[in-house]
């Protein structure tokens, strides 16, 4: 298959990239201290393998001022860090990769960390992200940030790095210099000029070494730049930067959730390479090749992914082999890529571990278990995304008969309910790899039939992920309320079309309650009640998907009914325990979900239950546990 995604390219003098695709700045977060572990540069080494001509590795600090306490932010001034900012730009060399270390101050953006340091801008004005205005940074202290970059691109470039990029995105320290908003007391000249001042001394430090930018586009009225300026920007620094990466948004907002149908940059292509001389990258939510190729058609040179390559890091060479049915899709739920907890994670991909570790933990439970040299004929129970997983894992890793029931019509499960949901589509990307998987693999797909023990009687292993159920909770004994599986699948139209809906949270803040509150905007109410017997409405789910919700709400009368619980209801009327009624066109409810029975279908001599049949959690444990399963039931 050829591709012009597939094309070579002259950088710069002596930097060649072997193809289009860049890994554009992200951070593992395997630092402790300020200092890159071991399991850091085996992570970019990984990454580079994948296939990208070009990786940048983020989350580096020039300096101690914007820098969170925690210490998981590599600190690049450090002669200490120096080794192990080496194993990274090795890594990524040995993968086959160019390595390249974004170097970013945040300046007045804390992360929402704790700091040592107070935060520092241009001028005194407050980020509409934080609580107090920031220390204006004075003339000295300006040449002291210059120094701070200075210092670190040196320490990168002596650490094997084979280039600079600096960070001027997202509402960061370079974005404050050049916003008109941020740094309202200068005129564009003066703007840029810390950053040119950056720019010069960075190269000062190896004129040879190629420094690109990085540069949001919109939000003007935040910290990010129009069309025009960016065009400004880019002419002003000419060609002392070897290329100019773009992307969109503030911090809190940048990484766009599944809500986001196509790459934001995509309309404004061809009007920024009007105006952009260097070669341009462009970035953010570039998921299929179709996308990739018109980017390109459009003027990009390059184009950047990050979440595709932490769900699938060979995501790169599968597309410039033609093998997009294969890739292991990232879906944009940002619930553990962008949670760090303790380090970058995935809902979708188990191998992406933490540090010391080759898999995301799992613990699934063996009912049972015989000789594993004996097993032929494997029966999966179930096809939500546990048992999708296990089903694909065995077809490709053995030669036993897999075969998979599913008492659904489709496959899915719960992901099949999220992707019904308004906004959620992006799980079916999942769904869809799944699939195609179950083809390729070979297994049977027993749909629409709900597996007994007579029908897994000549198995030799069975794994059971059943699933969960949603219930109706006891106060609504004539079962007049809808659960919010049901009003998901069923869609807008089971609402009618309401003036006003009731959504009972069941306390986790989590996204049933939310998309049962898109599903009755979708209906049509242009009221919701919310309640919850928690303190807030959406709380649970990322950050970035918050600040996209709220524009979607903005028209909605919405009320939240904080600490409250109903204690009586049906379909149009609900009574909290402090005595308020509330009426509505209609009730939804998220219940509990209760793990289903699966004690008769543990027949076999080999018997391992995983995912929601076990306790009801995510999707990302239902995926860890059905590849787990999957691995325990290899030939050892």
């Amino acid at each position: 298959m050829v591709t012009p995604l597939g094309a070579t390219l002259e950088l710069g003098p002596g930097l060649t990239l072997k193809n289009r695709f860049v890994a554009t700045a992200h951070a593992p977060g395997m630092v402790a201290d300020g200092i890159p572990l071991r399991a850091e540069a085996r992570y970019w080494g990984r990454v580079a393998r994948g296939g990208p001509a070009m990786v940048i590795v983020g989350g580096t600090a020039v300096s101690p001022p914007g820098t969170g306490r925690r210490g998981n932010i590599c600190q690049a001034w450090r002669a200490d860090a120096l080794p192990g900012q080496a194993a990274r730009a090795e890594a990524i060399s040995d993968g086959g990769a160019i390595p390249i270390l974004q170097l970013v101050h945040l300046g007045r953006e804390t992360l929402g960390a704790e700091q040592f340091h107070p935060p520092v801008a241009p001028s005194p004005v407050r980020s509409p992200r934080e609580l107090t205005r920031p220390l204006a940074l004075t003339e000295s202290g300006v040449a002291a940030v210059v120094a701070d970059f200075s210092v670190a691109a040196l320490q990168a470039l002596d650490a094997g790095f084979a280039g600079i990029e600096l960070h001027a995105a997202h509402g960061y320290l370079l974005a404050q210099f050049l916003s008109p908003v941020a740094n309202p007391y200068d005129d564009a000249e003066r703007r840029l000029a810390p950053v040119l001042a950056i720019l010069a001394a960075v190269r000062e430090q190896r004129p040879d070494a190629p420094v690109g930018i990085r540069l949001s586009v919109g939000d003007e009225a935040d910290c990010g730049l129009s069309i025009a300026e960016i065009g400004e920007v880019a002419m002003r620094l000419g060609e002392q930067i070897a290329w100019v990466n773009l992307t969109v948004g503030m911090r809190n907002d940048y990484v766009q959730d599944m809500a986001t149908a196509a790459p934001p940059l995509l309309e404004d292509l061809a009007r920024l390479r009007s105006l952009i001389g260097q070669p341009l990258i462009a970035s953010q939510a570039f998921r299929t090749p179709a996308e990739m190729e018109s980017a390109r058609a459009a003027g990009a040179d390059l184009v950047g992914v990050a979440r595709p390559l932490i769900a699938d890091p060979d995501f790169p060479s599968k597309i410039l082999a033609g093998r997009t049915e294969a890739v292991r899709p990232c879906v944009s739920c940002n619930e553990d890529c962008r949670a760090f907890d303790p380090t970058l994670l995935c809902s979708v991909n188990p191998d992406l571990a933490p540090p010391g570790l080759t898999e995301r933990p799992a613990a699934p439970v063996h009912v049972r278990t015989r000789d594993r040299a004996a097993l032929r004929r494997i029966a999966v129970v179930g096809a939500g995304p546990a048992g999708l997983e296990a089903a694909t894992t065995l077809a490709g890793t053995r030669g036993a008969r897999v075969t998979l029931w599913e008492r659904s019509a489709t496959i899915g499960g719960a992901l099949a309910v999220a992707t019904a949901a308004p906004h959620r589509h992006g799980w079916q990307r999942l769904l869809d790899f799944y699939a195609a998987a179950l083809v390729a693999g070979g297994v049977e797909v027993r749909l629409a039939e709900e597996a007994t023990s007579e029908d897994l009687a000549d198995a030799d292993a069975v794994i059971l992920g059943v699933g969960a159920d949603e219930l109706r909770p006891d106060w609504d004994a004539a079962g007049e309320t809808l659960l919010s599986s049901e009003a998901l699948i069923a869609g807008s139209a089971a609402l009618g079309r309401p003036q006003h809906v009731i959504v009972v949270d069941d306390g986790a803040g989590w996204w049933p309650t939310v998309s049962s509150v898109e599903l009755a905007v979708a209906a049509g109410a242009f009221r919701v009640s919310v309640v919850t017997p928690g303190t807030a409405f959406a709380g649970a789910i990322p950050l970035e998907s918050r600040g996209q919700l709220a524009p979607r709400l903005r028209d909605l009368d919405l009320h939240v009914h904080a600490l409250s619980t109903p204690v009586s209801g049906g379909a149009g009327r609900l009574e909290l325990e402090r005595g308020a009624v509330l009426e509505a066109d209609a009730v939804i409810v998220v219940g509990e979900r209760r793990a289903r029975d699966w004690a008769h279908l543990a027949t076999a001599a080999t018997v391992i239950a995983i995912g929601d049949g076990v306790v009801p959690r995510k999707a990302a444990h239902a995926i860890a546990e059905g590849r787990r399963a999957a691995r325990d039931l290899a030939p050892a």
